[in-house]
């Protein structure tokens, strides 16, 4: 008997005995902040909770991983040692767990950022029926919307982005699937083609030109691409068509106060419906809508689902 009792304190499973692990995480916020007290903050714990938690981690240990002074505490080198170390693993298992929280078969949830035009005028009437076919397919996915636009970051909580390739984006940090080009025309209200456009489908002189200060050099660069001329414009003029953004533009012309530069997809359903006219049809502008992301859709995921739908959506 005695020499099984021996034999158990000696064994290698006891020395290498992990201490516990709330008692490591107590005393990686304690390092972290070298103070007993705000550690106590920031886990919801009494102060007297975390000290308890680190004076048992140093007699399990056997060391002093605090020196204590005048109600102050401060790493020793062994502290400083252990505290990196936790802090690695913690970070580690941190990590870890996203990965697998993301990667979830049906409880996946992902956020997709869109242009904000894009968004308002040409993804979200659609959206009802992509969410009609994520619930069959997959039916415990979410897909959350976002608007924005230019450069941003996968590791900023962004999965998939829709963006127009106006800016430079690094090739190799992501994967880019084309969705459709960018096709731009003049488009007004139907009741207003005559009064702003010649029955030799020019612009009139007296058309009304909707500017907007997210697409400045729209009108320009349709001319240039055209070749057609642009009407002169007053100063008066000129600033009372300016809009803050693109989509105000858009609304501008369907209510009736202008001819504004629209994107054939963008105006659409409006150009269906017969509420704008497109008098002289539209132009590639050399730009492209592109799905963004990490890696390639891997088969049957939310991604895939998702760029299959888009690129009918735009066919």
């Amino acid at each position: 008997m005695n020499s099984d009792h021996d034999g158990e304190l000696d064994s290698p499973m006891l020395a290498q005995r992990m201490p516990s692990l709330n008692a490591l995480r107590c005393f990686e916020m304690a390092a972290r902040l070298e103070h007993f007290g705000r550690a106590a903050d920031e886990l919801h714990l009494t102060h007297g909770a975390i000290s308890r938690a680190v004076r048992a981690l140093e007699e399990d240990l056997g060391i002093a991983l605090f020196e204590r002074r005048s109600r102050r505490v401060f790493l020793t080198d062994a502290g400083r040692e252990l505290a990196t170390a936790v802090r690695e693993g913690m970070e580690r298992m941190r990590s870890a767990c996203q990965r697998l929280r993301a990667s979830a078969a049906d409880g996946q949830r992902l956020t997709l950022s869109c242009e904000p035009t894009l968004l308002m005028r040409w993804l979200l009437p659609r959206w009802p029926v992509f969410l009609r076919k994520l619930a069959k397919s997959h039916p415990h996915a979410q897909v959350h919307l976002v608007a924005g636009g230019g450069a941003f970051s996968f590791s900023g909580g962004i999965d998939l982005a829709i963006r127009r390739d106006d800016f430079a984006w690094p090739p190799s940090a992501m994967h880019a699937d084309v969705l459709f080009a960018e096709r731009i025309g003049p488009v007004c209200r139907t009741e207003q083609v005559a009064r702003w456009f010649t029955q030799k489908q020019l612009l009139r002189t007296n058309a009304p030109l909707l500017h907007t200060r997210t697409r400045s050099d729209a009108w320009r660069t349709w001319s240039q691409i055209s070749r057609q001329a642009l009407p002169p414009q007053t100063r008066a003029q000129a600033n009372s068509q300016v809009y803050e953004h693109f989509y105000f533009s858009l609304q501008a012309a369907i209510a009736g106060l202008g001819v504004a530069i629209g994107p054939e997809e963008l105006v659409r359903d409006d150009l269906q419906s017969g509420v704008l006219s497109a008098p002289l049809g539209f132009v590639e502008d050399g730009s492209r809508y592109c799905l963004l992301a990490p890696a390639a859709a891997a088969p049957d995921s939310v991604h895939a689902l998702l760029l299959g739908w888009l690129l009918k959506q735009a066919s």
